[in-house]
């Protein structure tokens, strides 16, 4: 099983515009993600999927293939289909999504997720969760947090804080999804092919389009959290540990 990470990136952002191109450490944002991704062993290729020219020239000058995409997709998988589909990836390819706004995103964790993917082919999506250990993370519906099944296969994700613990827990368990998916490339024609329902459209999470219309949705533990830069602010507290790109 082939397997190629794509990286979503976009200009517009109600939040943070531009943020692919933002300097991390003296790098672009955009760049950085792109240099971790290749540190990924057993990955076939990288790639930079955007709808604006400044973000593919950016990409460009990292020695990657970047797809032009339409600007109006729903979401970022949607993005990663079409450009999945430019490539003209294999039906069985394993296709990886790394948000391109998680400069730190822990490749540790993304090995574990495409060894557990390729183990079990039958899977159409895969994700992988962190166990918050910062408590303001979990009221914050930035962190979007999800319940699962004794398989590991997702039940639910929501901003809101799940599960509620009615009568109190001294050691309360919550899991934050990391953002960073595997698919079948098969997976991503079924997927784009689905309306949106009432639950994606009022969380606006992607995930909740495979939930909705019975698709499963495996997650993964991984004891690695992902730094990721939602708006200029989060620029301002990048983490001190982690200076190196590798």
């Amino acid at each position: 099983m082939n397997t190629v990470i794509i990286i979503p990136a976009r200009y517009e952002s109600s939040r943070f515009p531009g943020k692919p191109l933002a300097p991390i450490h003296g790098c672009p944002m955009v760049g950085r993600v792109i240099l971790r991704a290749r540190q990924i062993d057993g990955v076939t290729g990288v790639a930079v999927a955007t709808d604006d020219e400044r973000i593919r020239t950016c990409a460009l000058e990292f020695q990657v293939p970047v797809l032009r995409t339409r600007s109006e997709h729903r979401t970022g998988t949607d993005r990663i289909a079409e450009a999945a589909a430019q490539l003209n990836l294999a039906p069985d390819t394993l296709v990886v999504n790394i948000q391109g706004d998680q400069p730190f995103f822990p490749f540790q964790a993304v090995t574990e997720l495409i060894a557990r993917h390729r183990a079990n082919p039958d899977w159409p999506l895969s994700t992988l969760i962190y166990r918050i250990t910062d408590p303001a993370e979990i009221p914050d519906p930035k962190h979007v947090k999800t319940v699962f099944d004794v398989t590991g296969k997702a039940l639910y994700f929501s901003r809101s804080p799940i599960p509620c613990y009615r009568d109190g827990d001294r050691d309360p368990a919550y899991y934050k999804h990391l953002g960073i998916y595997a698919y079948r490339r098969d997976f991503l024609d079924v997927f784009t092919s689905l309306p949106t329902g009432p639950l994606e459209a009022a969380e606006k999470l992607e995930q909740l389009r495979a939930l909705e219309h019975g698709y499963p949705v495996q997650v993964i533990i991984t004891p690695h959290d992902s730094f990721e830069v939602d708006s200029p602010e989060d620029l301002q507290r990048l983490p001190d540990d982690n200076l190196s790109l590798f």
